[in-house]
């Protein structure tokens, strides 16, 4: 008979619920003459993180005045341990051993592990919502910034309008110098004489006199007429007169430099 065996045998004889744990136990297997492999899961275990493991017993000649040796294996089909997870449940059971020197303590180790994993699962559940939790307000952060954009200052609005400008020549300076390439060169001869051509701009700023002053848009001693200064019946008073003379000219009363004939 296996080490272990005898061990809880002899204790279930005294109805050591411990002992009798691992003998009818459907989840436990045997492994050699001093292990055994119980499988361990939380008592309500969670849809969203299933997690059940084999805890491994490695029972020393000593046992139970001595804890025995435990380790855990991933079963195939089950959610995996997670970094730090393993080495977290082992110690907890290690410490709950500790307690139970002296005594047959499988069954106080295996209820101990399905409590461990227990709160594995509210501990992966909880990291899980603090991470769900920072993605949300990096979300959120990151689309405040988007909708709230850069305050338009008179520098930026300066830096952005050289910029742009400085984008547009150089763009347009561009499409000249590839149109300027596909000519013939005929065409890019004339094209050069136009380019060397002053604008009417240019000539307009050459000249001091059209800059500075209109006066060389009159011509010199044409006097310039107010009609302000005429009321509504002088000029009426002019028309007639106009009109007169017009008709004594074409009667032949009046001579063609104004003077009256006898």
């Amino acid at each position: 008979m296996n080490l272990w065996r005898q061990h809880h045998i002899d204790a279930s004889s005294a109805a050591d619920a411990d002992s009798l744990y691992l003998l009818l136990s459907p989840n436990q297997t045997e492994l050699s003459d001093t292990s055994v492999s119980i499988r361990i899961e939380p008592d309500e275990p969670s849809p969203s993180n299933p997690l059940a493991l084999s805890l491994i017993f490695n029972y020393p000649e000593t046992y139970p005045d001595v804890i025995p040796e435990l380790s855990l294996e991933e079963i195939e089909g089950e959610d995996e341990l997670r970094e730090g997870e393993e080495e977290l449940v082992l110690n907890n059971l290690r410490s709950v051993a500790e307690e139970s020197l002296g005594m047959a303590m499988s069954f106080t180790i295996a209820s101990a592990a399905k409590e461990a994993l227990a709160l594995l699962i509210v501990e992966r559940f909880r990291k899980e919502q603090e991470e769900d939790d920072r993605r949300a307000r990096e979300y959120e952060e990151a689309e405040a910034k988007r909708t709230r954009g850069t305050p338009l200052t008179p520098e930026a609005f300066n830096k952005w309008r050289k910029a742009f400008t400085a984008e547009i020549k150089a763009k347009r300076e561009k499409e000249e110098e590839d149109r300027v390439k596909a000519m013939i060169p005929k065409e890019r001869e004339e094209w050069r004489k136009r380019k060397e051509r002053p604008t009417g701009r240019a000539l307009f700023e050459s000249s001091a006199t059209l800059a500075t002053s209109d006066e060389g848009l009159y011509e010199e001693g044409v006097e310039e007429v107010d009609l302000r200064q005429y009321s509504r019946e002088k000029r009426e008073e002019e028309r007639r007169k106009e009109e007169e003379e017009e008709e004594r000219r074409r009667r032949g009363l009046v001579s063609a430099d104004g003077d009256d004939s006898d």
